[in-house]
């Protein structure tokens, strides 16, 4: 078995179907692994009739993003494995283009494509990893305070956008892994639920020797964020929460104790400024449910 495929998929059918569809099914030296984390819209069962042939694990618990790819490692057979979210639709020729990157880059352990939005749009998918400055100003209200150049470099916005660039880490919506190489560095961290797993996961390779590497000229449209949007709070609070533990893990007690101290500041400020605007009767449901999502995440940050 050339290529494994793996795809963790929470309560997004219609999009899982579409991504499946763009996948090389018929290809006697790939297989499709689905896992679904108790999806309740009927996931399993359209996988089943649609894709017979896709290796369908079901799951009774939401997993997160971690463990449900470290259960489809465990079922892979593949010499590489691809972990691709369910709301992404690969282009023809995508699959390919990675692999023989991989193939002519022994020293490479993951690759990632270029990711675009559904209307065509670019989506930034690669960076440098976070120092305690990049990630106080990133995804944060103080992102317009944040000094010149700050972003533009955790971004990545210097490298070339034409040609395959080394980089030190990517958006996992779409990755191509060396499954030794994963294996080496034992899988994806499991305390992360969800977010930054793929930032720790390319650190561990970095770490161990490996590279990271860029390769546009592959495509993958990526519909972001679906299963997410479902649940605004939870999403709210385990992206910060992996935040942080990513300092703590990487950077240590204090760099993590100041990141969630400006993280609190951050939503405290939020929930102030929808407050107001629910006073003076703007959107209130909006407001309203702002102020709730704020407050869920600052009361277990």
């Amino acid at each position: 078995m050339r290529l494994s495929i793996i795809i963790v998929s929470w309560n997004v059918s219609e999009l899982l179907l579409g991504c499946l569809s763009s996948l090389p099914l018929d290809d006697p030296e790939v297989e499709v692994i689905v896992v679904d984390s108790a999806s309740t819209d009927g996931t399993p069962e359209r996988v089943a009739a649609t894709f017979p042939k896709v290796h369908l694990i079901t799951s009774r618990d939401n997993l997160g993003y971690s463990r449900g790819n470290n259960l489809g490692f465990a079922a892979a057979r593949g010499a590489l494995w691809m972990v691709l979210n369910p709301d992404t639709a690969v282009a023809p020729g995508a699959i390919e283009t990675l692999s023989k990157y991989l193939e002519t880059h022994p020293e490479t352990a993951c690759v990632g494509p270029s990711l675009v939005y559904g209307n065509g749009t670019s989506q930034s998918s690669r960076r440098r990893f976070p120092t305690l400055q990049t990630a106080i100003f990133e995804s944060t209200w103080l992102r317009s305070l944040a000094p010149r150049g700050v972003l533009a470099a955790y971004y990545g916005e210097d490298w070339p956008s034409d040609r395959p660039v080394e980089v030190d880490w990517l958006v996992g919506a779409a990755l191509l892994l060396r499954a030794d190489a994963v294996r080496q560095v034992g899988g994806f961290d499991e305390g992360f639920f969800m977010y930054s797993e793929e930032l720790d996961l390319c650190r561990r390779l970095k770490a161990a020797g490996w590279r990271i590497a860029h390769v546009p000229e592959a495509r993958v449209t990526h519909f972001e964020g679906q299963s997410s949007a479902q649940v605004r709070a939870a999403t709210h609070l385990r992206f910060n929460r992996s935040k942080i533990r990513y300092f703590r893990k990487h950077h240590g007690a204090l760099q993590a104790a100041v990141l969630t101290w400006v993280l609190r500041l951050n939503f405290v400020g939020q929930a102030v400024i929808e407050a107001c605007k629910w006073l003076i009767g703007h959107r209130r449901p909006l407001r309203a449910q702002r102020v709730a999502d704020y407050l869920h995440v600052l009361a277990r940050l």
